[in-house]
């Protein structure tokens, strides 16, 4: 009985141990445990994910709770679970993140990112996990549509700087002055203050804003339809391989379509 005893107590002891050494390693999100069988294990490994918090539906901050909620949460969260790692989720401001992310500031950017050449000369990216269009969105009372705009010289378009969405801007509108925000969410309010007519933005994310401004919104116009989005990472980052696994596992079971379809980035 004592020799039990002891080793239970030895056993307390090693758990303790090993629950202070991994405390501090997640801070929000799943992980620890083992990889999902035929997967890479990442044996509870701890990755920063940067992501803005102003991009519905992919990510914002849960007014209610104080967490940041969305598709990009969901989706890295249910990676992690299948790869045995922790994700650290750290609020960063778009302009500035490409150069960021090449100079491994975080391991993988989850913001709703358009695959370029251009970028992928900096930047590594994972698979595309769903592919989008550009819209015009207006309010709601616009009689106006997209060539409507191009003709209307008085018509004030603006959008994100330093996304695809402004170069699709530019290139649908070239008469006209784009107003660049610094993120969508203060474009979103000129719109609804009357400051701007229309704003280039993806169909997805012009209905996450739409959801959080009911009657207020509504799309004017369908640009383009062909971007295709994915995480970005480091260049020559070892989590590139891994992703896409989990990725191709989530699209093998339908995982990766139930999210899509919950956060509205396909119907």
């Amino acid at each position: 009985m004592k020799k039990t005893l002891s080793l239970f107590s030895l056993l307390i002891i090693l758990s303790l141990a090993l629950a202070a050494c991994g405390g501090g390693q997640a801070t929000d999100g799943t992980g620890g445990g083992t990889a999902q069988e035929g997967l890479p294990d990442l044996g509870g490994r701890v990755i920063t994910v940067a992501v803005e918090n102003a991009y519905p539906p992919f990510n914002s901050i849960d007014e209610a709770s104080g967490q940041g909620v969305g598709w990009d949460y969901d989706a890295v969260n249910e990676i992690c679970k299948r790869l045995n790692c922790v994700p650290d989720f750290k609020q960063a401001a778009w302009d500035g993140i490409f150069p960021a992310m090449a100079a491994n500031e975080y391991d993988v950017l989850a913001d709703g990112v358009t695959f370029t050449e251009e970028r992928a000369q900096t930047v590594a990216f994972s698979i595309p996990y769903v592919t989008v269009g550009q819209v015009l969105l207006t309010r709601a009372n616009e009689t106006r549509d997209v060539e409507a705009f191009k003709a209307d010289a008085s018509a004030l378009v603006g959008t994100q700087i330093g996304t695809t969405n402004a170069i699709v801007a530019e290139a649908t509108f070239p008469d006209k002055s784009i107003q660049a925000f610094e993120d969508f969410g203060g474009a979103v309010l000129a719109l609804i203050g009357g400051d701007i007519d229309g704003i280039v933005i993806d169909n997805v994310t012009a209905s996450g804003y739409m959801g959080e401004n009911e009657g207020k919104l509504k799309i004017a116009g369908q640009i383009t339809s062909d971007e295709q989005l994915a995480f970005v990472f480091p260049p020559g980052s070892d989590l590139v391989a891994p992703f896409n696994a989990a990725l191709q596992a989530m699209m093998a079971d339908d995982t990766l379509d139930a999210l899509n379809k919950k956060w509205g980035l396909t119907e």
